[in-house]
């Protein structure tokens, strides 16, 4: 059995002011050789590596904190804590700790902080304590200097502070607030909220421990509302008591973790929105008020976590078909804002949260969610799906290939998403645009679990094929029955460009998957319809796609692209562009002069003869004359192809494209010779015969008949 005691997680403070998680391993103390003394020593849980090692010095200030956290500086600016699962296993290591250095236990600091200012401390090596007035309200003008003189000198801040905690002083300072408030005392308020603001500077857990009590925190709020520079006090208090509502979703049983919460939301308030944004000078005078809270949360978390009825009721409720709407929303949004929250935890804390969530059922409850009428509560669920999908997309993976196996189509999880964003009513498709994120992390082969027969990426793609891709190429064939774009508004084109993204993201990391797609339902010859649009982006998406496939430089695409002629739409935007020196025209020039440099033969006899009297006038690049010089070469070498066999070794050497390297069954199933394909896997669909030259050539003669008779 492992001891919990002495188990902990390692902290560092890093540039910014904030706490790193090093790791969780347990703590010991021993003497190490090489450190010739008594050190800490943490290895980690997971490898048994080691996380820590640091001597115990016997000068080094060595700070308790809430019982469970031991905090001290190794360095000028390397600051570190041991968070400790359980108090008894910090006490074991504060009575070490404090045994080398020969104190008491007791003390939850072991040494003054020593100041850099050799005069100073020699000035006041004659005077060890700091003696306050005594707390009256006749006093306070002289205490309120006595705090701010104190604040630039780090060794009169550290006697200040032990005075404060010594002698109950903060109590004492909050009964005289309400004997001011009582008689409408401003001045003594006035000094009220600059002695508060003072003690926030000194940077003193113990102090916040003192102020943040359940007895003490409104009172210290209260003293920060009559701020000298307003002509006005703030209601502060007015706000946390009474437009402030503390709201449970779900009934939290441990009056700890209830008075845990509200600590937290109180002390954030106080950073937010009470204490004035500190000067340059005074940044990194709050860094403890950062990690109080930040510990807070973190201790928030792992009770909630650990709270399974908690838990269960909030999953069982968000499923239940009885739940009314209004409690729903409130669910939902509380399991959003947990979600959100998580991003602010270390990754080891964030994996623990993760789990829970997991073994829970988020992902079948999110399911049910999606599946629902309300607007309001499917959104804050694709919020939900966001975190999980950037968290552990491999998790979802396998949620969605187990469900399909059980329900239909329509109602699997990552359908339910694509049917969101098609449905995204927002003009700029602010939704979509974050879906269509979330899917191509989902179907991005990179981050797919790589194991010795590569399951992940072979089962899932292969699910997502047959499931969900013709639900997400649906507005685009819907769209593309005719010509031209049956209906070309800006929102339909937007959202037709984000599919045509995905789209052209598969074609560059997907195998023969999308491959078979594209050519068994003809989809490139659907998505060049879009060249037609009068939205220049959706048209320059549509050539994208193409270019993409062409830069593969496959010849089983290539026999597609020829066989159904699918450069007429290519040229025929190309003609309607006219001498407009603009990006469609540069972008088309680039294809061509892709294929020319590349020499892609087949690509290159097909273009020029099908294609060269619309394009054998264009003169301002030298693309299509050199297009005409490689086809006019390869003929000659067809005719004598001893002339250039020298030249052909050396340059399939030097154009051999390095191609991804196919599992047996592509390489079995792209060697199938054309005439073996059965009747499904036609190259050339039913309706798109083998044209002859002239078919071709009409529309496009046509066209430039028109040209020269304006």
């Amino acid at each position: 059995m492992t001891d919990t005691r002495r188990r902990v997680k390692v902290y560092t403070l890093n540039e910014d002011r904030q706490w790193d998680d090093r790791g969780t391993g347990h703590v010991s103390s021993c003497y190490v050789e090489r450190l010739k003394g008594m050190s800490l020593l943490v290895r980690a849980e997971s490898d048994g590596s080691l996380l820590l090692e640091s001597k115990i010095n016997p000068n080094t200030a060595y700070q308790k904190q809430q019982d469970t956290l031991i905090v001290w500086s190794e360095a000028e600016n390397y600051d570190l804590a041991l968070s400790f699962q359980e108090k008894a296993g910090c006490d074991e290591i504060w009575e070490k700790i404090c045994q080398v250095q020969g104190k008491d236990p007791s003390v939850d600091i072991t040494q003054d902080l020593v100041d850099e200012s050799e005069e100073e401390r020699f000035d006041d090596m004659s005077s060890p304590g700091l003696e306050l007035p005594s707390c009256e309200l006749s006093r306070l003008e002289e205490i309120a200097e006595l705090v701010a003189s104190s604040l630039p000198s780090p060794l009169r801040r550290e006697k200040l502070a032990l005075a404060l905690e010594n002698e109950g002083y903060i109590k004492k300072l909050l009964e005289i607030f309400h004997v001011c408030e009582d008689l409408e005392n401003i001045e003594g308020l006035h000094h009220l909220y600059e002695i508060i603001k003072g003690i926030f500077l000194l940077n003193r857990t113990a102090l916040f421990e003192v102020m943040f009590s359940e007895e003490c925190i409104m009172d210290v709020i209260g003293c920060l509302e009559y701020d000298p520079s307003l002509s006005q006090s703030r209601k502060h208090r007015e706000f946390l008591t009474k437009t402030a509502k503390f709201k449970e979703v779900i009934p939290i049983s441990d009056p700890e973790l209830k008075q845990k919460i509200h600590q937290t939301y109180r002390v954030q308030y106080i950073q937010d929105m009470v204490l004035p944004t500190p000067s340059v000078f005074e940044e990194n005078m709050l860094s403890t008020l950062h990690s109080f809270i930040f510990f807070n949360k973190v201790e928030i978390v792992g009770m909630l976590q650990e709270d399974e009825k908690f838990l269960t009721d909030l999953f069982a409720q968000l499923t239940d078909e009885a739940t009314d709407e209004e409690k729903r929303q409130e669910l939902v949004n509380f399991l959003k804002e947990f979600c959100a929250f998580s991003q602010t935890l270390q990754p080891q804390n964030r994996d623990a949260f993760f789990k829970t969530l997991s073994n829970m059922g988020i992902l079948p409850a999110l399911e049910v969610i999606l599946g629902m009428d309300d607007a309001q509560v499917r959104s804050a669920a694709t919020d939900i799906f966001s975190y999980l999908v950037e968290y552990n997309p491999s998790m979802v993976r396998e949620f969605v290939m187990q469900e399909a196996q059980q329900n239909d189509d329509d109602i699997l999880l990552i359908n339910l998403i694509i049917e969101h964003m098609i449905c995204d009513t927002d003009p700029e498709l602010g939704g979509a645009v974050l879906l269509m994120g979330l899917l191509r992390t989902l179907v991005d082969p990179e981050n797919m679990l790589a194991t010795a027969n590569k399951t992940e990426k072979t089962e899932f793609l292969g699910f997502f094929y047959k499931h969900c891709m013709h639900v997400l190429t649906a507005p685009l064939l819907a769209n593309t029955t005719e010509d031209k774009p049956s209906k070309d508004d800006f929102q339909t084109a937007q959202l037709l460009a984000l599919i045509l993204e995905l789209l052209t993201f598969c074609v560059e990391h997907h195998t023969y998957h999308i491959k078979n797609y594209i050519i068994n339902k003809d989809i490139l010859r659907r998505v060049l319809v879009l060249m037609a649009s009068k939205h220049a982006f959706l048209a320059l998406c549509a050539l994208r796609f193409k270019r993409k496939i062409i830069g593969l430089k496959d010849e089983f695409y290539n026999r597609y692209i020829m066989k159904s002629f699918l450069f007429e739409p290519v040229v025929k935007a190309f003609l309607n562009n006219g001498s407009r020196y603009n990006l469609m025209n540069s972008a088309i020039i680039e294809m061509f002069e892709f294929i020319r440099v590349e020499d892609i033969k087949s690509l290159t006899a097909h273009v020029i003869e099908n294609y060269w009297k619309a394009l054998e006038d264009v003169d301002y690049v030298q693309t299509f004359k050199g297009l005409k010089l490689r086809f006019e070469q390869q003929r000659e070498r067809q005719d004598n192809p001893k002339l250039d066999s020298m030249r052909s070794i050396l340059r399939n050497h030097r154009y051999r494209r390095d191609a991804r390297t196919l599992e047996d069954e592509e390489e079995m199933w792209f060697n199938t010779d054309e005439d073996d394909m059965e009747d499904g896997e036609a190259v050339v669909p039913p309706s798109d015969k083998t044209k002859n030259d002239e078919d071709i050539m009409d529309p496009i003669s046509k066209f430039m008949e028109r040209k020269k008779c304006k």
